[in-house]
């Protein structure tokens, strides 16, 4: 029973999310053929713009829902040696192109190979980073931070002029959901970029958190991508000769 109202308000959902780019394109469309010989260049150039972009819009969400079928249905994921700071360039070098005002500022930390599936780490980071272009409604440029913590390397994504308030942030990774504001209302999403971002890494044996303040006035996504084995088992080694030397080192000065 409760699989099947899932199931109906996924289907609602998506039909609601489908319909609004659909009518657009209709209703533009029609416009410009039904107003052809009257309707200016700018007009005719600003019209077919929407268009465009409600396409792309209804595009990016067919392949979410894709990827989202793809998820539940045990995506086949293959792990290999990946380095975090090329694939965190080939992302920002994409979005450029589409968020030409926005301004990125990244940190690269000294860190270690990952184990991941490259082309599934790479939309995640996509997904994230594109995720705080949209919602980010300060001038402030969007920070990403590269650094090892542990058995983890963790890329940080931070954007000013926005937070999710405290009630919201464990529902932001559910499907189609939305946090209630006015900047999610200006921008357009399917609400399932999130969902597929946490499935997928979780599916590589990493994790997403998220830190927000209000008074701060920011959003922090925090992505963890567990280390290459062999780069883990060299750094417990290095780790534990540097803790053997400094208790050697406390010992000889006790005795002195």
């Amino acid at each position: 029973m409760e699989n099947e109202k899932i199931k109906n308000e996924f289907i609602s959902t998506l039909s609601h999310e489908i319909r609004t780019p659909l009518t657009s394109i209709k209703g533009f469309s029609k416009t410009i053929l039904d107003n052809w010989d009257v309707l200016d260049n700018d007009s005719k150039k600003k019209f077919i713009n929407i268009i465009l972009e409600q396409s792309e819009r209804l595009i990016n969400l067919v392949e979410n829902v894709l990827d989202v079928a793809k998820i539940d249905s045990q995506t086949e994921i293959i792990l290999k040696e990946v380095n975090i700071c090329s694939l965190v360039d080939n992302v920002l070098d994409i979005l450029k192109v589409n968020y030409k005002e926005k301004e990125f500022k990244i940190k690269k930390g000294k860190i270690l190979n990952s184990m991941a599936d490259k082309d599934k780490l790479e939309q995640i980071f996509l997904n994230i980073v594109e995720n705080a272009c949209k919602y980010s409604a300060s001038k402030e440029p969007i920070e990403i931070n590269i650094e090892n913590k542990n058995d983890y390397n963790v890329v940080s994504v931070k954007n000013f002029g926005s937070y999710i308030e405290d009630d919201e942030i464990k529902h932001v990774f559910e499907k189609f959901y939305r946090a209630d504001n006015y900047l999610t209302s200006k921008a357009q999403g399917s609400g399932l970029g999130l969902y597929i971002a946490k499935n997928l890494i979780e599916k590589m044996n990493g994790r997403i958190e998220i830190n927000s303040s209000k008074k701060e006035n920011y959003t922090e996504f925090l992505i963890y991508i567990p280390l290459l084995e062999p780069e883990k088992f060299t750094k417990k080694i290095i780790q534990s000769v540097n803790s053997s030397k400094a208790l050697d080192f406390q010992t000889k000065e006790d005795a002195e």
